[in-house]
């Protein structure tokens, strides 16, 4: 590796990179519709910068006007790249050859594929199934249910920033080609969906209720349909649902139809 003109090699401290970790936290904070968390990146990246190009004016400029071009990664895995830009930002510190064009070209190619990740694992599944057990225990009147959705979630996303901290610096560009050549991911997305969907099926069958209270002979129907299928109800409702999602109609819509739906049938229920 060829040394900067103070011939001394810059290496960045696990102190340094849990300062990045700190401020990540804060990421999705400031926002603008420019250059979107730009700012947030900046911020994050500070102990960085200022540990790499301290004693060098014109390389602090240049590192604080490449990390205030447009930036958007979901928060929840943004360390990874935080740690890949820092691993690339050291690089650059001890090499003058170093290509600084890289440093965003990464940046910009990664933000789509992880936020895809992040998204996924976090707000598709992690979420989904947070959310569910915190609204069964809270729609029962007990107060662990905001309190179980808050540490299932957070738990796992602190964690997860935490480690990919390190890991991302450790690993530097070379993460994600390592984690596509071993199929973890491939495994995760499977492994999330299929917990995922679980979930879902649990929330309609607890969740989702069809009052039906048309009787026969004094035979109720609601009675005689959950005999030969229980939940039957909730589960066509919920299709139902989703068949209209599916057609792209407006969900304002579909929550007004279920209101007057619900209103028309307490009405009718009266008499």
């Amino acid at each position: 590796m060829i040394m900067n003109s103070n011939s001394v090699e810059k290496k960045l401290t696990k102190k340094d990179l849990k300062q990045v970790f700190v401020r990540s936290i804060a990421y999705n904070s400031s926002f603008n519709y420019e250059r979107q968390l730009n700012l947030g990146w900046a911020f994050s990246l500070m102990p960085v910068l200022r540990k790499l190009y301290k004693d060098d004016e014109e390389q602090m400029k240049a590192a604080l006007a490449r990390h205030l071009e447009f930036n958007n990664i979901t928060p929840f895995i943004c360390t990874v790249l935080f740690g890949i830009t820092a691993a690339m930002e050291e690089q650059n510190a001890n090499d003058r050859d170093f290509d600084t064009e890289s440093i965003n070209a990464v940046k910009v190619g990664l933000m789509g594929p992880l936020s895809a990740i992040g998204d996924s694992i976090f707000l598709g599944t992690l979420r989904v199934i947070a959310a569910s057990l915190g609204c069964s225990l809270a729609l029962k009147g007990n107060i662990l249910g905001p309190i179980i959705y808050l540490l299932i979630f957070n738990i796992p996303n602190f964690a997860s920033r935490y480690f990919l901290m390190y890991k991302g610096y450790e690993l530097g560009t070379s993460f994600l080609n390592k984690v596509e050549e071993s199929g973890i991911m491939d495994k995760i997305f499977k492994g999330a969906g299929i917990l995922g969907l679980m979930v879902i099926g649990g929330m309609v069958a607890t969740n989702v209720s069809v009052p039906l209270r048309v009787a026969y002979d004094d035979v109720k129907i609601l009675d005689t349909i959950n005999g030969v299928m229980p939940n039957l109800l909730p589960l066509c409702f919920t299709g139902l649902i989703f068949y209209f999602l599916k057609k792209d109609i407006k969900v304002t819509y579909i929550l007004a139809g279920i209101i007057l739906f619900g209103i028309l049938g307490a009405a009718i229920s009266m008499f």
